[in-house]
């Protein structure tokens, strides 16, 4: 089943109609080659593994990549279409509803897989009964300092006082729009011991510094497994980044995506930030098909340097076919005021504009802040 989403729901749960269009295009990624540009170093079953290259992590895919001054050179030179309107016009066209947790506590741990955008990459996934967030964001820039930097144009669906018991936080990587310190703080002072970490591995000092004791952090290579006492199993799975924080740390924390399998068996998947690249095959060869994936579509501009670091909506879709998804949605869009500089709208846009033209997809949705996504039984 496939098609544009429509805005149908009950309560806050999105749900996919049929769509009858019948229209094909064909989905690939941008001018990158990998079938002749093989990851250099694998295991035994050919998959790709995390390694170092004089003492950084090292990302193959992206040795070709211009360097920081064509990067920068690139973002001056790409002109500003994002166009972010005034409030009222935002209300219209990225609405924030209130999760349903706040004003329907008894209908959390949900014994399948549901999945709530709160903003951002973060996420609140309940994953047959335990409660995973991701990429915990709730400052209102993402920066080191508060005064300056990308700033929240859309706020979180709801504070982190409002969240509800957490049994885990996923850390994809380490760039101050995934990894916020004063909500890492926060989340800590409210959950303490009763909440684990599972962060890059090269970050553990990090969290350590936060406060965080250091057997409930779990840093970690890709491919590699941790089964939570509730018998949650968390994997630290590939992507096509990097990490950076301060001027002298460029990859010395890994970059990644995770997987969430249930205790019943139902699998979340949660991207991150990623470029694309073939290692989703891999990952959906081995871990798929997945029940539910979060992808990220948005700050894809400008293409000769982004498509290093970002994929834009038709890769995201392809990541979608990868992983053999069953139910996808988009995230990494519509709440920071980034450099890339797309209309603000249009990660949305071309999203449902492909899921349209490619009927035999598996539905991939672009929920509203606030919405949840419920797995297909």
């Amino acid at each position: 089943m496939g098609g544009i989403v429509s805005n149908l729901n009950k309560g806050n749960v999105i749900f996919q109609p049929e769509f009858q269009k019948i229209i094909f295009c064909i989905l690939v990624p941008d001018d990158i080659d990998f079938s002749s540009d093989f990851w250099p170093v694998t295991d035994d079953q050919g998959l790709y593994q995390s390694y170092k290259v004089s003492g950084s992590w090292y990302n193959h895919w992206q040795r070709n990549k211009p360097g920081l001054a064509a990067i920068m050179a690139g973002f001056a030179f790409n002109r500003d279409r994002s166009v972010i309107p005034n409030k009222q016009k935002l209300d219209e066209t990225i609405p924030v509803q209130k999760p349903f947790w706040i004003d329907h506590p008894e209908k959390l741990h949900s014994e399948q897989i549901r999945v709530t955008w709160i903003g951002h990459a973060s996420v609140l996934a309940e994953v047959d009964g335990s409660v995973i967030l991701t990429d915990p964001i709730f400052s209102r820039r993402c920066s080191p300092v508060q005064w300056a930097g990308a700033k929240r144009y859309r706020r979180p669906a709801c504070t982190i006082e409002e969240l509800p018991k957490i049994d885990a936080v996923v850390i994809s990587h380490t760039h101050y729009d995934h990894l916020d310190y004063n909500s890492v703080l926060a989340l800590n002072t409210k959950f303490g011991t009763n909440l684990q970490w599972f962060v890059p591995s090269g970050s553990k000092d990090w969290f350590e510094h936060c406060g965080i004791q250091s057997d409930r952090i779990h840093d970690m290579v890709w491919w590699q497994t941790v089964q939570m006492s509730d018998g949650t199993t968390i994997v630290y799975t590939p992507a096509n980044h990097w990490s950076k924080r301060t001027l002298t740390d460029t990859n010395k924390a890994l970059w990644g995506s995770w997987l969430v399998i249930g205790k019943n068996g139902s699998k979340f998947w949660f991207g991150g930030d990623t470029a694309y690249s073939d290692v989703f095959k891999q990952i959906g060869d081995k871990y798929g098909p997945m029940d539910i994936s979060a992808i990220p579509i948005g700050n894809y501009n400008p293409r000769e340097t982004m498509k290093f670091l970002h994929a834009n909506p038709q890769e995201a879709l392809k990541i979608h076919q990868d992983l053999k998804s069953k139910l996808s949605f988009g995230i990494h869009w519509g709440t920071f005021k980034m450099m890339s500089g797309e209309p603000y709208l249009e990660p949305k846009e071309k999203t449902l504009e492909l899921v349209s033209k490619n009927p035999q997809l598996a539905p991939f949705l672009v929920p509203t802040i606030g919405q949840s996504v419920c797995s297909i039984n």
